[in-house]
């Protein structure tokens, strides 16, 4: 969950000051990530035998902008003197070892000295057998996290390797550490012994590498092996590492997805890409062992403008004010007329070469965590009434955990906005040794999921932290409409469906209108301490998602809960007092609300209603109730509708409550961790 960061300036002037700037906004780009403690570390000088300086400190990243630029007017550090070359990591921290505290922030070292430093994004398992080892060869240790035994063993190895005549190179370190490590992680490795030099490796979690030159060079073709591309050949260049794009591409949209048990050497402006076996075998023969690997840089499609708030005054605002755009960027060039008819359907390029396998499946099998399995949940119905194929939905990490039946007909889909969410890529793996056909949804390209899937379908949404729901559900509606074929039987449906898709933007646009009304609904609810969310059939998930928004950054208890199931329990706590949103737009459900609301209005709930325009006086018995009235649309595809007035809601409520609506308490936007 943490984001990790690093700047590296070859053969270039950098003042000090420039390089903490740098190393400041890389972590403001990943703070979604986690953003409890905070840390940097740079060099004190030149000169080789200074110990690097390494700052860390709890809170966000500005509670460390500020207190490092305390600490340099302290120690009267010159933020003027410039480097030609310099290589800074950072990193920006979720708790999962130890509580938020600068001893437990990162860059985690190898002792007083700061001889290794490393890094950190993931978690390793056997850290505990580790420590207790390099506690019995005399290393003390000073934090709780499970970081701190990679580079006390990094110093370790180091130490041992280099008695007598033996000298170790810094790959020949890392990969020797990566022999001894489990779990998942991203590292970058700085070290007083390798001045000017970054090493980067990961196993299970993302980490890419961006390439900026400075100068003009014929040699700056696609690909690039040790002493080919990127040589050492004194060209001045500024190289980055980081989390994930965002970091990145304000300096370059070149980059190197880094895969995993790849170590990533910068070195005199040279990179240089060894492979890491698993039975490499002792640490001599560790690097003779290492196959060096050619790989292609790619380029980032998207620009800074996607990743700025613009005129807006958080992430959350802008994602939710901008869902039109995102909505038409996701369905551009997929809705398209075909045959002599001009029968309307849509084109998934990233599925036709595998519609036939999918749609001879045993079953489709929906697999996410969050909003990402709330989305799926709201595609389930339109997917098994077009294909006619069964549909299961999984939470991933309950299949991991009952190891549940994944069968060679089936084919499992697997839902994640960042593509590296960590409970969801365990399960995509087990799904691929059991045999299944494994589709990716994920709105980052080269991600792990959209790389390890045997095909899949990019959302197109652009850059999105924390509101993708609604650009999940019309990829999953247009998957319905692509397994579902051209049936005579259901073209009128099709057709429906797609002119649905072709007017939701605008109908968007006309449900953000609700921006004030909403705004006031959350002045009226942000003194409660609960809030119910009932929905059935397609808006059961709307149910669940906005609820799910709710507590996550208003941290009001809020709960979502199938109409269906209201009189087996959920009716016992309806009073006066506690709110109750009900969602009664027009479906084949709509006459079953209308029943839920009078059962909950006997009992004098305190009610709020969701129906389409025109229905108000039909859904609110004598005007006692507050209603909300959105566009109505194909009912697919009203999830999409329903779920922004309630967005709309948790957005204000946590304004209003005072809280950091873009930061939710104890959570991150991206979960790369178990």
């Amino acid at each position: 969950m943490c984001g990790i960061f690093a700047y590296l300036n070859y053969n270039v002037d950098r003042e000090r000051r420039y390089i903490l700037q740098v190393l400041f906004n890389g972590l403001r780009r990943l703070e979604y990530r986690g953003y409890d403690s905070a840390g940097i570390a740079i060099d004190a000088s030149d000169f080789t035998s200074s110990p690097p300086l390494v700052f860390r400190q709890e809170g966000n990243i500005e509670s460390l902008v500020k207190s490092v630029y305390q600490d340099v007017s302290e120690i009267e550090l010159n933020l003027e003197v410039s480097f030609r070359t310099h290589a800074g990591i950072a990193h920006t921290r979720w708790a999962t070892h130890g509580e938020p505290a600068p001893r437990n922030s990162h860059p985690q070292t190898s002792g007083p000295a700061n001889e290794f430093m490393v890094v950190h994004n993931g978690v390793i398992t056997n850290y505990e057998v580790l420590k207790a080892t390099l506690l019995l060869h005399g290393f003390t240790f000073t934090s709780e996290t499970d970081t701190e035994v990679i580079p006390k063993l990094a110093k370790f190895v180091y130490d041992n390797a280099n008695e007598g005549d033996q000298v170790v190179t810094f790959s020949q370190v890392v990969l020797e550490v990566m022999r001894h490590l489990e779990g998942a992680y991203a590292l970058i490795f700085k070290s007083l012994h390798y001045p000017n030099e970054l090493i980067a490796c990961k196993r299970g979690s993302p980490l890419l590498l961006g390439v900026k030159e400075l100068a003009e060079n014929k040699e700056n073709g696609s690909a690039f092996e040790e002493n080919k591309f990127l040589s050492k050949d004194g060209k001045p260049r500024e190289l980055f590492l980081s989390s994930d794009a965002n970091a990145v591409v304000e300096h370059t949209k070149k980059v190197l997805v880094i895969e995993d048990g790849e170590v990533v050497h910068l070195k005199d402006g040279g990179v240089s890409i060894l492979k890491y076996e698993n039975d490499m075998g002792e640490l001599g023969a560790s690097l003779s062992r290492a196959s060096s690997v050619r790989r292609a840089l790619s380029v980032l499609e998207m620009e800074v403008e996607q990743i700025n708030k613009g005129h807006y005054e958080h992430y959350m605002q802008k994602e939710i004010h901008e869902q039109p755009e995102s909505l038409t960027t996701t369905m551009r060039g997929r809705l398209i007329r075909r045959g002599s008819s001009k029968s309307k359907s849509v084109l998934l390029g990233g599925l036709k070469d595998h519609l036939k396998t999918i749609r001879r499946s045993r079953r489709i099998v929906f697999i996410g965590c969050g909003t990402s399995y709330n989305a799926a949940l709201a595609a389930r119905p339109i997917l098994e009434e077009l294909s006619g194929i069964p549909v299961t939905m999984e939470i991933a990490s309950d299949l991991l955990d009952r190891e549940g039946p994944i069968y060679r007909e089936d084919t499992a889909v697997f839902v994640s906005q960042s593509g590296e969410t960590a409970d969801t890529l365990l399960a995509l793996q087990y799904a691929l040794d059991n045999g299944a056909l494994c589709v990716g949804i994920t709105n980052t390209v080269g991600s792990a999921i959209a790389r390890n899937t045997h095909c899949g379908v990019h959302i197109n949404a652009g850059a999105e932290i924390g509101v993708a729901y609604t650009s999940q559900i019309v990829v999953m509606a247009m998957l319905a409409l692509a397994i579902g074929g051209d049936t005579i039987s259901n073209q009128a449906r099709r057709e429906a469906i797609v002119d649905g898709l072709h007017e939701l933007p605008n109908k968007v646009r006309e449900v953000l209108e609700l921006d004030q009304e909403m705004k006031d609904l959350a002045n009226l609810l942000i003194a409660e301490q609960s809030l119910l969310v009932f929905g059935r059939g397609y808006n059961y998930a709307t149910a669940l998602e906005g609820a799910l928004k709710v507590k996550e950054v208003a941290l009001m208890h809020s709960e979502g809960i199938l109409a269906g199931e209201m009189k087996h329990g959920p009716l016992a706590l309806v009073d006066e007092n506690l709110p109750i949103v009900v969602i009664a737009t027009r479906d084949v459900c709509f006459s079953k609300q209308q029943s839920v609301i009078q059962q909950l209005h006997a009992r004098r709930g305190r009610l709020i209603v969701m129906c389409s325009e025109g229905d108000a006086a039909s859904v609110c018995p004598g005007e006692s109730c507050r209603v909300i009235e959105v566009p109505q649309v194909e009912d697919c595809l009203q999830p999409v509708i329903n779920v922004v007035p309630l967005q709309l809601l948790a957005y204000h409520l946590t304004v209003l409550r005072g809280f950091n609506v873009d930061q939710p308490r104890n959570l991150a936007k991206s979960v790369t961790t178990q």
